[in-house]
């Protein structure tokens, strides 16, 4: 009878369902997820949950008690060099589980098991929802802008038309000529006149 045992046997003996443990958390750890059925991936996670917790104290006591458990030298060399160090600031949880559909031959259900840390596609969507964050004025999205000044390219162009002439400008400019003109020619009718005064004495003189 199995009353108030809260793990599963996964009908396998002790020997045999330690050893697939030690087996499946080696390969977890050095290729950071694997495909494998949804029992066996929270079987999993209790196993080695603690060991990754365990090798953020990177001591040979630490490291003899985690080879106890995976027994491969590589993985434990890889788990306290790459991964306790990348983990450090997590409190815990540090795998994810993901369903993906069932087994043609028995409709198991699958699933991939993964380190946290180590899912770059979605640590780049958090960061870019992070970086699309706008911040909204009070008056909400709909609220008026405050107009921004003049830029100095309109001011120059303002200038140039004023001092564009117009039609009106060009008549009033020649109303302003005009009375040159009949200056000048008041001036030489009034030499004229004297020229003949000054030619009418000289021959009075003569005479």
């Amino acid at each position: 009878m199995r009353h108030r045992k809260g793990f599963n046997h996964l009908s396998r003996t002790k020997p045999h369902r330690e050893a697939m443990f030690a087996n499946m958390a080696s390969s977890l750890i050095l290729h950071k997820r694997i495909q494998t059925t949804i029992a066996k991936a929270k079987a999993l996670r209790t196993y080695v949950e603690p060991l990754i917790t365990k090798s953020k104290s990177d001591t040979t006591h630490s490291r003899r008690v985690v080879f106890s458990y995976l027994r491969n030298k590589y993985a434990v060399s890889e788990l306290f060099r790459e991964v306790s160090p990348k983990i450090a600031e997590r409190p815990g949880g540090y795998t994810r589980i993901l369903k993906t559909g069932s087994r043609l031959g028995d409709n198991a259900e699958l699933c991939i098991i993964e380190l946290v840390d180590y899912n770059e596609n979605l640590l780049t969507a958090k960061e870019d929802k992070k970086t699309k964050r706008s911040r909204t004025r009070r008056g909400g999205k709909g609220g008026s802008e405050i107009p921004k000044e003049m830029p100095e390219t309109q001011i120059v162009e303002d200038k140039e038309l004023k001092t564009e002439p117009d039609d009106n400008n060009e008549e009033a400019g020649k109303e302003e000529k005009e009375p040159e003109k009949v200056k000048t020619e008041e001036n030489l009718k009034a030499e004229e006149t004297e020229d003949v005064k000054v030619e009418k004495k000289s021959e009075n003189d003569i005479l």
